[in-house]
């Protein structure tokens, strides 16, 4: 049976943004969820460009457009660290929702293509993970795996393995702040 992915954001417990990632905060000593929800609130201008092919492809797909904004945010502070090219400085990963290369990134850094694939993607980490988990952790996971690939998300530590060890709790935080101002 397929993972329900009408998950309610809220019920998804975060500890937000670790200390590495707060670090993006300038002159700021903001941690945890507060950290994250002021990242996302620096981002929502830049976000608003990108908010009907969020929206769009939220719907096709069924993944809530605020964890596509969240993940926007967290690669790439919705386009602000992008290069020119879309790829980044180690020319791994491609576009907005940056896309590792092994996955053959499709259409432009971001359009409605780039996020399709990258939801997709998404959505076949969050359906692999343990089905004895419950919805909310898998969906945390998926996002882990989003990150690290899923083979790296294999305990209940989702975030153990990935980028500064708080990529899901992170991305979690900022679309609930995403869902709390009803951006989406």
């Amino acid at each position: 049976m397929a993972l329900n992915l009408n998950i309610d954001l809220d019920k998804i417990p975060t500890t937000g943004a670790g200390p590495g990632t707060s670090k993006q905060l300038w002159n700021s000593s903001l941690t945890g969820v507060e950290a994250s929800c002021a990242l996302a609130q620096e981002d929502v201008e830049r976000m608003k460009s990108y908010k009907n092919s969020i929206l769009s492809v939220g719907r096709d797909t069924g993944i809530d457009p605020a964890i596509i904004a969240a993940i926007i945010s967290r690669e790439t502070r919705a386009g602000h660290f992008l290069q020119a090219n879309g790829w980044n400085s180690g020319h791994k990963a491609f576009g907005i929702m940056q896309v590792h290369r092994d996955n053959h990134p499709r259409g432009g850094k971001d359009s409605e293509e780039h996020m399709v694939q990258a939801v997709g993607l998404l959505k076949s980490f969050i359906q692999s993970m343990n089905s004895s988990w419950s919805p909310e952790l898998r969906y945390k996971g998926g996002i882990a795996a989003y990150n690290c690939g899923p083979g790296d998300v294999s305990s209940q530590e989702v975030d153990k393995k990935t980028e500064g060890g708080d990529y899901s709790s992170d991305v979690v935080a900022r679309a609930q702040w995403y869902k709390k101002i009803n951006f989406f």
